[in-house]
């Protein structure tokens, strides 16, 4: 059985009721998962307080609330496991600035809009902002910047997660970025 299989298999379990699955699952993805802890972070200001690590036991902790999900495969559980990094990092940067007030601001750099312009960096909650309003707009859309901005799939893992085609995936990442732009060019 190839490690996808394997993964597929022990999510149903833990959807099933076996608690230990989740346990036989995180040690086959988490390289993956510290790589996409490692990414997020790597957006972030120089001298932020979480560590890759750190994130990824804080996205584990989320994760085992989350067995009730009808889990399809590898990729909806990192899909899953992103949603829930760009979460806490979004929780952390909010308690930040509420405990700060008119501290630094923390900066993203949205590296993934190519070919549109300089490359600006930007506020996570202002990035968090525009991702609620595009959401409001078009729940796809935005469900698929977070997909593959903050948890890295490619179009093809992202199309499988959505059940659309990798063609409707490109061209909603493509107007996604384009919105996404706009709104934080304001």
């Amino acid at each position: 059985m190839d490690n996808s299989s394997k993964i597929s298999l022990l999510l149903t379990q833990w959807k099933e009721g076996r608690k230990e699955a989740l346990d036989e699952v995180v040690p086959l993805v988490y390289n993956e998962l510290h790589t996409m802890a490692r990414k997020y972070l790597s957006k972030e200001r120089l001298n932020h307080s979480l560590q890759a690590t750190v994130l990824v036991n804080e996205a584990y902790i989320r994760l085992i609330d989350c067995n009730e999900l009808d889990w399809q495969n590898r990729a909806h559980f990192l899909a899953v496991a992103a949603q829930l990094m760009r979460n806490i990092l979004v929780d952390h940067a909010r308690k930040n600035n509420a405990s700060k007030r008119d501290g630094a601001k923390y900066k993203v750099s949205i590296s993934q809009v190519k070919n549109l312009g300089k490359e600006p960096d930007l506020d996570l909650l202002d990035l968090e902002e525009a991702l609620s309003s595009l959401a409001i707009v078009d729940a796809q859309q935005s469900r698929i910047v977070e997909l593959r901005y903050f948890g890295g799939l490619s179009i093809e893992e992202i199309a499988e997660v959505l059940a659309i085609s990798t063609a409707t995936v490109s061209r909603e990442w493509k107007f996604a970025k384009i919105y996404l732009l706009h709104h934080l060019s304001r």
